[in-house]
């Protein structure tokens, strides 16, 4: 397993563990609760795993050309390790609803079959080839993706951890 995406499955498990479903789903108005934003990683990393297997049924990068504004977002995301604030979510990516026992099962796996389907990507194209396009950041490698994750997921472990010390 890949170490970004091997620390992600550590952190998400260790930030859930002994959650009730009550827990995970409780939520402050006009705050996702902890199940949605599990729901919403886990809505990223399916995504991510289907677009990566468009990419190996067609045999090669799916990769639009980076913008200034892509470099920029790229660098201070996956360079810098820094995920900005207050940025809403592509709709894909929004929580739909899954039921929060199932979700909290279901996460930790979902990154194990996305680290697969990047395992074959790169067997196929290199690891740094731009292979498809993030919604945000443009054209991304499978290096790339893989801290643009543990990034993304460590953003919303941090949020879980205050959601999780404030019911206390």
């Amino acid at each position: 397993m890949d170490p970004h995406l091997s620390r992600l499955q550590s952190e998400i498990s260790s930030a859930i563990q002994q959650l009730s479903p009550e827990q995970l789903s409780r939520s402050r108005p006009g705050k996702w609760s902890i199940a949605q934003i599990l729901e919403h990683l886990f809505l990223t990393y399916t995504g991510t795993t289907k677009g990566l297997g468009h990419v190996l049924a067609e045999g090669h990068s799916l990769a639009t050309k980076a913008t200034w504004k892509h470099r920029a977002s790229t660098f201070i995301v996956i360079t810098l390790g820094h995920m900005p604030e207050g940025r809403k979510s592509p709709a894909v990516a929004l929580p739909r609803g899954i039921p929060a026992e199932k979700i909290a099962a279901d996460i930790v796996p979902a990154i194990g079959t996305m680290n697969e389907a990047m395992n074959q990507v790169v067997s196929t194209l290199g690891e740094r080839t731009p292979v498809m396009d993030h919604p945000v950041l443009g054209p991304l490698s499978v290096q790339q993706w893989r801290k643009f994750h543990l990034v993304h997921g460590l953003h919303h472990v941090g949020q879980i951890q205050k959601l999780r010390h404030s019911a206390n």
